[in-house]
């Protein structure tokens, strides 16, 4: 247990919070593996670039990061008081989300599960 009071645990544990801009979306209804292809392409790249590279990128997981991008810059100019110009992708991964189960009925009264999987999907800025 730690000692101390709850307000003065949690002003601590706040205290090393990370204080760099980010977005995250929840139960984004695309795969990991999927939302990993478009974020290895524009990760460590700066923010007008990145935006260029997920407009024209044909996967459905682009618009997806895409308007999750645009949040993070949103977030960045707003909350945090920094320059659009000067920020790059510092940080971009996926996480597996619950997977949903669905049930294809088949010949001979078999029945095959379809899996339609989800990610949590998070972008992290920060300035050069």
């Amino acid at each position: 247990m730690a000692k101390g009071h709850r307000s003065q645990i949690k002003r601590e544990r706040n205290a090393n919070a990370d204080k760099r801009p980010s977005a995250k979306l929840s139960y984004a209804r695309v795969s990991t593996q999927k939302a990993c292809f478009v974020l290895d392409a524009i990760r460590g790249k700066d923010v007008t670039t990145a935006l260029g590279i997920l407009a024209y990128n044909p996967r459905y997981a682009s618009t997806v990061i895409e308007k999750l991008l645009k949040s993070a810059i949103a977030n960045a100019e707003n909350n945090n008081g920094m320059d659009v110009n000067k920020l790059y992708i510092a940080e971009c991964f996926a996480n597996n989300a619950p997977t949903m189960k669905r049930i294809q009925p088949r010949s001979q009264g078999r029945a095959y599960q379809i899996l339609k999987r989800m990610s949590h999907i998070t972008v992290v800025l920060d300035e050069r």
